[in-house]
């Protein structure tokens, strides 16, 4: 009887030694060899410790390290994955696997434009460009040799054109929009002339129309040696001066800064929406005057008392000197913008913001009374399906951080249908005031309380001390050729109204919980395990 009992004492001691033994000494070490973590940051966390910190993270938004981006598939990547990343804060940050986020594989239809035609397209162009400046020489009894215009499959304007595709304007890393930004910031001035809205304008200007243009308004159409375009936006303020508060949005001074700060900023929160723009000193007489065959742009031209060329708007009641620019004598600073591809290859369509302001001095929209708007505005189509809002949202924010209150339209290119991106044009109303957050601008934010994951969380990123938006945004600036483009000021704003944002969204999460506010637009492949943007 004792000897049955004592065997199985025994057998249930060994039993209870193995079963330790294997828990604590064979079982990490087989986990170890057999499934260890591929994970190469050096501060990894357990899942444990990351759920708590995606908890915490709405805690408090502004010390939050993990930055953890959940899929569907539960795949966590850390802002610790770049730490193998070198070079400058910038190059840091475009490492980062939120601003490596692969897109679907484009199909040919899904690029704006094809190649072919659009290359038979800007040949015909061309040659009729040649033929007219013949016949311009001939017509003047201009002597001169003409300036015959050679087209390039492989100019840096074509390249930008061609890669225009569902998605953004341009690709994260393609090399082509720095080489374009050098190409605008040196090539040969051939032409100048004003606007198409600016022709639009001349003679039936109406003073009593406070949603026409202010006399400080003025841009010009300029043709490079490589057939390429941009739109140039003269300086009209000084980098250190601000917006009077007795201002209107609608009367505001439009700043060339503004137009390259927005570029910068935009590629920064990996948007891409905005044409590439780059700062440049453009001689108004050599390549404005003797260039332009317009006899009215011709006809604005005249030296001021302190012997500098000088020039105005066409239009009937800005036609006055006060109004002008000047060089300096001939020298002038401005901001040049990469032209779309024509009407006639990639129609656009033009439609009124859901939240556009009211512009005249007493009048309100219904948004800026109604805080319950939004519920309105998605109950009619496009708002009420698909990536439109969403979008909207995306330029709310970026509007924010320039300080734009005069986003009136938004344009989106006709072949992308209602998903399409929506075009971030015509920025030179930001970057007024850096003592002023104007909050309404975030109101397609606050009334609806969703934003897209992928957003927020690269704004969460930028608001880490590691990738300040001020820092990056600085040095992002120096590449430009008119530097400093921003001011001091200006920038340390960016990082007070980002964390406005987050603290709106904080807001939105802690009234309706996460799942209602952000809206899922990343998902990992199952076949290859890559994170990608739907």
């Amino acid at each position: 009887m004792w000897m049955r009992r004592d065997r199985l004492v025994v057998t249930l001691i060994l039993a209870t030694v193995f079963i330790a033994d294997l828990y604590f000494n064979i079982l990490p070490k087989v986990q170890e060899k057999y499934f260890k973590n591929d994970c190469t940051c050096q501060d990894f966390k357990t899942t444990g410790e990351s759920n708590s910190s995606s908890r915490d993270y709405w805690q408090n938004p502004s010390t939050d390290t993990s930055l953890p981006i959940t899929s569907e598939a539960g795949t966590l990547l850390s802002a610790q994955t770049q730490t193998g990343a070198t070079g400058s804060q910038l190059q840091r940050l475009f490492s980062h696997p939120l601003y490596n986020i692969q897109t679907p594989d484009l199909r040919p239809e899904e690029y704006l434009l094809q190649r072919e035609e659009t290359l038979n397209y800007y040949i015909r162009k061309v040659s009729r460009w040649n033929r007219h400046q013949r016949y311009y020489n001939t017509a003047a009894n201009i002597s001169a040799t003409v300036q015959v215009v050679s087209f390039e499959p492989e100019s840096s304007w074509v390249k930008f054109h061609m890669g225009i595709n569902r998605y953004a304007l341009y690709s994260r890393d393609d090399p082509n929009i720095d080489q374009l930004l050098k190409d605008m910031g040196k090539i040969d001035i051939i032409n100048a002339d004003y606007t198409q809205d600016e022709k639009i304008l001349k003679g039936i200007c109406d003073c009593t129309q406070v949603v026409k243009p202010s006399g400080h308004h003025l841009k010009l159409s300029l043709k490079f040696q490589d057939f390429g375009k941009a739109m140039f936006k003269p300086m009209r303020q000084e980098r250190d001066e601000e917006t009077p508060e007795d201002f209107f949005y609608f009367i505001d001074i439009q700043r060339h800064n503004a137009e390259i700060a927005a570029f910068h900023l935009d590629r920064i929160l990996d948007f891409r929406r905005v044409p590439p723009v780059v700062g440049r000193f453009i001689n108004v007489t050599k390549e404005i005057l003797h260039t332009t065959r317009s006899e009215d742009l011709k006809s604005v031209f005249f030296t001021s008392p302190a012997n500098n060329m000088c020039f105005f708007a066409k239009c009937l009641y800005v036609c006055k000197t006060e109004y002008a620019v000047c060089g300096n004598p001939d020298m002038l600073e401005g901001s040049l913008s990469a032209y779309m591809p024509g009407l006639t290859l990639a129609p656009r369509l033009s439609i009124p913001n859901p939240w556009i302001r009211s512009y005249t001095f007493a009048n309100k929209e219904e948004w800026e009374v109604n805080p319950h708007y939004c519920d309105t505005v998605k109950q009619f189509y496009p708002y009420n399906s698909g990536n439109r809002l969403l979008n909207i949202i995306d330029m709310a924010i970026f509007d924010f951080l320039t300080g734009n209150m005069d986003r009136h339209h938004y344009e989106i290119f006709t072949k992308f249908g209602d998903d399409g991106f929506l075009l971030h044009f015509d920025n030179a109303r930001g970057f007024g005031r850096h003592s002023r957050d104007e909050i309404s601008i975030l109101a397609p934010l606050t009334q609806c309380c969703i934003v897209k994951r992928s957003t927020l969380l690269r704004l969460k990123l930028l608001s880490q001390a590691e990738f300040r938006l001020s820092d990056v945004m600085r040095e992002s600036l120096l590449r430009d050729n008119l530097p400093p483009v921003l001011t001091e000021p200006h920038l340390l704003a960016l990082d007070r109204r980002l964390q406005r944002i987050l603290k709106a969204v904080q807001k939105c999460v802690k009234k309706y919980g996460e799942p209602h506010v952000v809206a899922e637009d990343i998902t990992e492949t199952q076949q290859h395990g890559h994170v990608i943007a739907r």
